[in-house]
């Protein structure tokens, strides 16, 4: 038997509050995804005013950051780079996606899920999904 960790509707719900709080703040709308272990979508907030696409793009970048481990926007990196030679359409998946804004959750080097933002410029996805996912460490602490 297999068993494994995986975040829950609990972290998923902390890490939306706080990303969510931030947006207000900022005065900003984006979508906000969190997946399981498996890259499955626990929970998602569409703010009002964030582009309908974004809904997609953040759910993807969630799955993206769970099933490679990584950061999505590494995989971009790696598709943009020539001398890599790398296809992002080799892994066979439609959902894959190298924008940045996807953050797998690491606790004891394992990753239990991950925490995704989509709608504001790819910077800015990248730093309010931190929030997301310190939120979720914050507590295991």
């Amino acid at each position: 038997m297999n068993q494994y960790t995986s975040l829950g509707h609990a972290e998923a719900q902390r890490a939306i509050q706080a990303i969510q709080a931030e947006l207000v703040k900022r005065g900003k709308a984006a979508v906000i995804a969190v997946a399981d272990a498996h890259g499955e979508l626990i929970s998602l907030l569409r703010l009002d005013g964030a582009p309908l696409p974004s809904i997609v793009i953040a759910t993807n970048k969630a799955w993206t950051a769970a099933r490679e481990r990584k950061p999505s926007r590494e995989l971009g990196q790696a598709a943009r780079d020539p001398a890599a030679g790398f296809d992002m359409a080799y892994y066979g998946d439609p959902r894959y996606i190298g924008w940045g804004g996807g953050v797998p959750v690491i606790v004891a080097g394992v990753v239990v899920g991950s925490v995704a933002v989509s709608g504001l410029p790819e910077q800015e996805d990248m730093e309010v999904v931190q929030i997301g996912v310190a939120a979720i460490l914050d507590t295991l602490k």
